[in-house]
Order: structure tokens, then C-alpha cells, then sequence
């Protein structure tokens, strides 16, 4: 499992004031729970940027006094307009005590319908899972390749993995393969074309007949 490397630093203070000074300062507030204690610690906005903004899962490996904390991000708030990184909650990573966390989903394999000129749609990226720090995984995989134009994929339909429990509700859409509205409208000529077909057929049956 990838992980990334924090250099932080105790903060002295957690009220508002010593809060705002740390941002003043470039730096992120943040706190680790879950251990034998709480850390309050803060580091450069930066040093998050490869944890933060991106789609893998990583594991956050962060010194502060001599002391290494292996945590994943709970929780974190940023500024509405700026999207600046304000506050970073973190949950410590300790052999044998649950933790609940969002793990990626992956899509694996070319759908049926795909080849048939379906479109794949991901409609959830991530699933809600209680696990233990030695059963964490870095994705959670699932094989599209049965899937025709019009069925979905849902939470339910995941192989179990050892030691995760999927939170999510299993009723959830992981992804489906919608048919495009070209081939929709296609579908719908030949139904009409087809009907036509069938009542002038039935027409010249009758005419027929009467005769």
C-alpha cells in the first residue's frame, strides 16, 4: 500500500487565535486520533498534495517529535471559495482496532455492452468499509466484463474480502452500461417499422379472407 511521508510539528495551541496563526503562517492545523492520545500537529500545506488530490488510497506516515504515526485521513475542511486546505483530521492506525474508511473502487475487465457500443458509467468512485489496519486494502475490484447494455453492477454483487465489511448499502449502483440515445432511437424505428409491418400483414390477411 503506497504511503506518504509528513514532516509535522506539535502545535503549542489549539484555540481560534493559535489556529488562525498557523494558517497565517502557510501551515495546515491538524489532529491525529484514535492512539493513546491525541496530537495536535501542523505542516505545510504541500506536504498533503500527493495524500489529498488523487484517487488512490494512501496511508499518511507522519513524524512529529521523533515519533512516527501511521494514520488515514478522517475528515477534512477546506475553504468554500479557495478550496485552501483548513483542517485535517487523521485516525491512527493500531494493529487489531477497527477503523472505518472509504476505499477506492476499481473497474476491471471490457463489458459485454461496451463492445456492443454501450457506454460504461462509474456512478460511485468509493465504498464505506470497517476493516482492521492489517486487512486494509488499496482498492476494492470489480469485474464489469458480464455486463450487457442496460444491467448494473451494484455493492451487493463485490466478492467478499477477508477481513473488510462493506458498509455501503449493498443496493447501491456501482456502475452500469447505459445504451446511447443513437442506438435508442435505432431500437425505436425498427419497433415501428416492425409494427407497420405486422398490421399491413394483417390487413392483407383480411382483405383476403373477405374476398
Amino acid at each position: 500500500m503506497q504511503s506518504v511521508v509528513i514532516e509535522g510539528t506539535l502545535r503549542p495551541g489549539v484555540g481560534k487565535k493559535a489556529t488562525k496563526a498557523v494558517r497565517k503562517e502557510g501551515l495546515v492545523p491538524c489532529n491525529i486520533y484514535g492512539g493513546k492520545e491525541n496530537i495536535c500537529f501542523s505542516a505545510p500545506e504541500k506536504a498533503f498534495k500527493s495524500l489529498i488530490y488523487t484517487p488512490d488510497f494512501k496511508i499518511a506516515e507522519i513524524n512529529v517529535s521523533g515519533a512516527t504515526h501511521k494514520a488515514i485521513v478522517k475528515d477534512i475542511q477546506a475553504h468554500p471559495v479557495t478550496d485552501r486546505i483548513l483542517h485535517i483530521d487523521f485516525v491512527e492506525l493500531i494493529d487489531g482496532q477497527s477503523l472505518k474508511a472509504e476505499i477506492p473502487i476499481k473497474l476491471v475487465g471490457t463489458s459485454e455492452g461496451s463492445k456492443k457500443g454501450g457506454a460504461l458509467y462509474q456512478k460511485i468512485r468509493r465504498a464505506k468499509v470497517k476493516t482492521t489496519p492489517e486487512n486494509l486494502v488499496d482498492a476494492i475490484e470489480i469485474d464489469v466484463t458480464p455486463l450487457e447494455m442496460g444491467q448494473s453492477v451494484r455493492i451487493s454483487d463485490i466478492i467478499d474480502i477477508e477481513g473488510v465489511e462493506i458498509l455501503t448499502n449493498p443496493q447501491t449502483p456501482i456502475a452500469s452500461v447505459e445504451v446511447p440515445r443513437a442506438l435508442r432511437s435505432l431500437a425505436a424505428e425498427e419497433a415501428a417499422a416492425e409494427e407497420v409491418e405486422e398490421t399491413t400483414e394483417e390487413g392483407g390477411e383480411e382483405a383476403a379472407a373477405a374476398e
